[in-house]
């Protein structure tokens, strides 16, 4: 006998054998969920909602992790609940592993596509000696005859193109038209594409876009390659500014690295680049200005203002995109500082300008945004929390790759892990980090100082001392040693200080305690992998019930899409902009004391 178990959001469904587990479902239909003790019950991580179907009652010891409202509200333990029948299953992105939240990453916001560019077939009589109409002119004529679409001018480029393009196709044509202007003439048969871009201070996130139907035909991340040149956006400042030619090395860096991937989205799906028809790109202000190589010394010294704010539309070729040369790249407004388009766009797609109540949203990264949306009113901040989340300057950190540890629990003096993939442990990424943080503190062995004390694994004769979390006895071949050192535990108390600063200069702002907080959004890489409880336990985020958190993915991106493929979006994110009030923490009275108390563990 069988059972047919949905698992969602991930879209794993399947027969599995009756009487096994949810968790021995799970692992069969390939949902990889968080399960450190193997499936004992005794981590408490394996939680899943049943919303469909009937299971086994509440085994003893689920209540020791779940309360009796989650119980009635249909969370489990996955590894002690067992199907009775056929099942839907939610799994919450805190229960799933590193590479499948990165598959869920990004909650779509449904719209309407109303791209800017529409792309309309146009068949055009070949021109004689009795019709000697030229080429332009007979196409505006047959586009306002044949669809009654006005096109008063042509881009230079596609004008360049539009005599040998014709001849070429045999006198049809697909017709690019934006806001009255021709901007590329494509093949007949040839999909209309547009390129959306989260341009981030570490990564690159980037989108392949059906225009006319909204569809996502592909999705890339690349490390930003300026990281060579800083890992902050400080440093990229200042070398753009001082170096000769230095502004111009970081626009053609990201400007490279846009075309690579680009072309290889492109050539996934046997699409041709010329296609793309219209790019958005967002950014913190910094990288903005980067991108359109605009100065940035501005932006270090006080009142750190921006050289533009407002939107822009400005032609891929001028920026050495090689998409459709005619193509506009539009980049969604900069609010302030450090606060820019990115921020925006994780603003119109959350729809926190909407929400009521009180809300924070925060986008976490190198740089980290957060908003206080406090019944309407909207204020927001930035800051620089370091790309400690990301791996770096963390003794054994890493990327999230297989063999990364991505979770942590100490029980009974013993470590237990989960590494990405199951491979042998090669290092700690970013959820890792805040895991060791938080255990080790909760534990006992970090005081709330940051202080490494004393205890076994503690090794001291070390400089700087350093917790032994896999040691050569744990079989991790030819990665013997991984420990989160003193140095380690600084780092993380910095980026963790720099945050709730914001937070608490945000709710101070308007009044409020964290206690009147109704809804907490997380987005950001950083933040899809995040434990909020380990965030909670060093006082990272503030300590509210885990059902008044949501993370959303990589929220920029998401909303760099919907302004690619909606003129109303794109409206509304100036709207969002023009009522986002911003504070600029280097105003802020006694901020070197309040970001020393922020560090403290709590």
């Amino acid at each position: 006998m069988t059972v047919y178990i949905d698992f969602e959001p991930v879209g794993r469904r399947g027969e599995c054998p009756e009487g096994h587990s949810l968790l021995d479902c799970a692992r069969q239909l390939g949902v990889d969920l968080v399960n450190l003790c193997g499936g004992v019950a005794s981590c408490g991580r394996c939680v899943v909602q049943v919303l469909d179907g009937e299971v086994s009652e509440p085994a003893a010891g689920e209540g020791k992790f779940l309360s009796s409202k989650e119980l009635a509200e249909g969370y489990r333990l996955a590894c002690r609940t067992v199907p009775l029948g056929d099942c839907k299953v939610r799994v919450p992105p805190e229960s799933l592993t590193a590479p499948q939240r990165t598959q869920i990453e990004g909650e779509e916001t449904p719209v309407t596509p109303e791209p800017p560019v529409s792309t309309t077939l146009v068949t055009l009589q070949a021109p004689s000696l009795d019709d000697l109409r030229a080429n332009a002119e007979r196409l505006s004529e047959a586009l306002a005859q044949q669809h009654g679409v006005i096109a008063t001018q042509v881009d230079l480029t596609a004008l360049r193109d539009l005599s040998p393009g014709l001849r070429g196709e045999g006198w049809q044509v697909g017709v690019a038209i934006r806001d009255e202007e021709i901007v590329a003439l494509l093949p007949p048969e040839a999909r209309s594409l547009g390129l959306a871009v989260d341009l981030g201070t570490t990564k690159i996130a980037a989108y392949l876009i059906d225009l006319e139907t909204g569809q996502t035909l592909a999705s890339q991340g690349r490390m930003n390659p300026q990281i060579a040149y800083g890992e902050d956006v400080i440093a990229r400042r200042a070398f753009a500014w001082r170096v000769p030619a230095g502004a111009e090395k970081m626009q053609r860096l990201i400007v490279e690295a846009l075309n690579e991937v680009a072309g290889a989205m492109c050539e996934e799906g046997g699409l041709d680049p010329g296609s793309i028809v219209e790019a958005v790109v967002v950014g913190n202000t910094a990288m903005h200005h980067l991108f359109l190589r605009l100065p940035v010394e501005q932006l270090a010294r006080a009142p750190y203002v921006p050289a533009v704010a407002s939107a822009l539309d400005i032609k891929a070729r001028d920026l050495g995109l090689r998409i459709a040369p005619g193509a506009y790249v539009h980049l969604l407004p900069n609010i302030a500082g450090y606060v820019g388009a990115d921020h925006v766009a994780m603003l119109l797609a959350t729809e926190v300008a909407q929400a009521e109540g009180v809300v924070l949203a925060l986008d976490i990264g190198t740089n980290t945004e957060v908003c206080l949306a406090n019944r309407g009113k909207l204020t927001s901040l930035s800051c620089a929390s370091g790309p400690a989340f990301e791996g770096a300057h963390i003794k054994h950190g890493m990327r999230a790759a297989n063999g990364a540890i991505e979770h942590i629990r100490i029980a009974g003096g013993q470590i237990e892990y989960q590494t990405i993939g199951g491979a042998p442990p090669a290092g700690l990424c970013g959820s890792g980090i805040l895991d060791a943080l938080a255990q080790l503190y909760q534990a006992g062995v970090v005081d709330r100082n940051g202080y490494m004390g004393e205890h076994p694994r503690v090794r001291d004769d070390t400089n700087p001392r350093e917790f032994v979390l896999v040691d050569n006895d744990e079989g991790a071949n030819e990665h013997p040693d991984i420990t989160f050192t003193q140095k380690d535990v600084r780092e993380l108390q910095l980026a963790k200080g720099a945050m709730r600063t914001g937070i608490d200069v945000l709710l101070e702002a308007n009044g409020l305690t964290a206690g009147e907080i109704d809804r907490v959004i997380i987005a950001g890489a950083f933040g899809t992998y995040i434990d909020v409880a380990s965030a909670m336990a060093i006082g990272m985020l503030p300590r509210l019930p885990l059902d008044r958190f949501r993370q959303v993915g990589n929220a920029a991106g998401m909303g760099a899409k919907l302004a690619l493929i909606s003129r109303s979006k794109r409206a509304e994110a100036q709207a969002i902009a023009s009522r986002v009030g911003y504070i600029e923490l280097a105003t802020i009275p006694q901020f070197a004391k309040r970001f020393t108390q922020a560090m403290y563990l709590e």
